[in-house]
């Protein structure tokens, strides 16, 4: 029988592995490895690969705490969302974090559930974990919130938005413009009954900006958003389902032709709705949602909505911040474009018989 080979046994360290250990392995600097470990764009790909794996073979992890009391630097940042459920903001999220690490920073995220109060608490959290700057949603802040950042003096950005406060920076784009383009599609293909399947607006002005813009929108036609046509629910599938219930209340010669939904799982939700009403999408009912989610283009019959590029201001807002930080030119307003994306859940009204 032949003896089972030995296995190969691996001890910690007697002394903590230290950047200098992790240089002489890599053959660099410890300068050089600094900069690779905690500013990899500084590095070239080649040079940083050799450093993480010599980092990475000797068991090197740099100790956070000590190095942010010694230079008074966490290279962290925060960001407070309303909440992640939303696939549109973990795709921002993503991005965000992914652009940081890029640029040799950690990112923290705390929710809010578009409760202004928490969001306050959450944030006045992450300020005293040591964070170095903070990406918020829209301009619906705590009145506390800009005095505790300034008095900090730790930079933040407003995105999803490019309204409201001149005084704020902000990544994002105008949700009244945004939503008179949708309605206006919908009137052009020759709608003129319509229903609203909103969020809810307390604490989140993104929502209630696009209500204003549908409103706008239909005044411009000489139409009105009667008040039994407007919801307001959580966002999700299920709100979405009760929603349209609720729209679509009455005598079936007074029912919208079209629905417009205040983001796309709301949209989702009408659409299935409308299936177990018997409604036919689009030949009986047009459903238009908000933001663009990969589910959008999968759903049949494929929900028309708008594209909004969430990816594009996470690594906006990481550029933003972390050029703040370091003192290098950054841009106080930045608007996005956010298109008309038209599918298969809208077509003009159907003619009566």
């Amino acid at each position: 029988m032949q003896p089972r080979p030995k296995r190969k046994r691996f001890h910690l360290p007697s002394q903590p592995v230290k950047l200098a250990d992790v240089a002489a392995l890599a053959g660099v600097s410890p300068a050089t490895a600094s900069r690779a470990l905690n500013t990899p764009d500084k590095v070239g790909e080649a040079m940083l690969e050799r450093v993480r794996t010599a980092a990475a073979a000797l068991g090197y992890v740099p100790d956070a705490a000590a190095r942010a009391l010694a230079s008074r630097r966490s290279r962290t940042i925060g960001a407070v969302v309303p909440t992640l459920d939303n696939p549109i903001f973990a795709t921002g999220v993503q991005r965000l974090e992914s652009r940081l690490n890029e640029r040799g920073y950690a990112l923290v995220v705390a929710s809010s559930d578009y409760r202004i109060d928490k969001e306050l608490r959450q944030a006045t959290i992450l300020l005293e974990r040591g964070v170095e700057g903070l990406m918020l949603m829209g301009t619906a802040h705590h009145p506390s919130l800009y005095a505790l950042l300034e008095t900090r003096g730790v930079p933040h950005i407003n995105t999803w938005v490019d309204e409201g406060d001149k005084e704020h920076p902000c990544i994002g784009f105008d949700n009244v413009e945004t939503a008179v383009r949708l309605t206006n599609y919908l009137l052009d293909l020759g709608h003129r009954r319509f229903a609203m399947i909103a969020g809810i607006a307390e604490g989140n002005d993104r929502a209630a900006a696009r209500v204003v813009g549908v409103r706008e929108a239909l005044a411009r036609r000489g139409l009105r958003l009667e008040d039994s046509r407007l919801i307001e629910e959580p966002y999700g599938v299920a709100e979405g389902r009760d929603g349209l219930r609720a729209v679509m209340a009455g005598h079936p010669d007074e029912r919208p032709t079209a629905v417009i939904c205040g983001n796309d799982l709301l949209a989702f939700g009408a659409i299935f709705e409308a299936a177990a009403m018997g409604l036919d999408v689009p030949g009986y009912l047009s459903v238009v949602g908000f933001d663009d989610t990969e589910l959008s283009s999968h759903i049949p019959p494929g929900l028309t909505t708008m594209h909004v590029p969430s990816g594009e201001m996470g690594t906006l807002a990481a550029d933003y911040l972390v050029n703040r930080i370091e003192g290098k030119p950054a841009r106080h307003r930045s608007r996005v474009e956010v298109r008309l994306v038209v599918r298969g859940s809208t077509a003009p009204p159907c003619k009566p018989d």
